[in-house]
């Protein structure tokens, strides 16, 4: 049986790009990797970010948002941090873990569903989905 490595999202509530970027990383490799996501600070999903994961296939609705302590002694193999926040005040995992930071905008403008804002949803969930199409690649 194939061994999969764990992939752990970090941004500061847990609540928009680190949840899009699980649901699609687990969409799009599921047999290569376990993925995880958590906050520095985290809060709960928002409602507009399981609407726009809907829209692609991928329900999101059953995550929880996670403190990033919590898989600090996991055996997590690569953390990626979605925000310049959660770059900074990530903690040092143990072992030889794999360290990305992707500096992404965030869509976040309140927790009040407007779908005048599901565009900017859709941008990150598009910028997230390039981003892991280039590291599936190296991976």
């Amino acid at each position: 049986m194939l061994n999969k490595k764990k992939v752990l999202f970090i941004c500061t509530g847990n609540a928009c790009r680190s949840q899009i970027a699980h649901g699609l990383l687990r969409d799009m490799a599921p047999d290569q990797f376990d993925v995880f996501s958590a906050g520095s600070h985290p809060s709960r999903v928002h409602p507009m970010s399981i609407a726009i994961m809907e829209e692609v296939g991928i329900d999101i609705s059953h995550h929880t948002s996670d403190y990033v302590d919590d898989y600090l002694h996991v055996g997590i193999d690569t953390v990626i941090t979605v925000c310049d926040n959660a770059n900074q005040v990530c903690p040092t995992f143990p072992g030889d873990v794999e360290r990305i930071h992707w500096s992404i905008d965030d869509p976040f403008r309140g927790w009040n569903f407007n779908a005048n804002q599901l565009d900017s949803f859709r941008e990150t969930r598009r910028d997230i989905r390039r981003r892991l199409e280039s590291f599936l690649d190296s991976h």
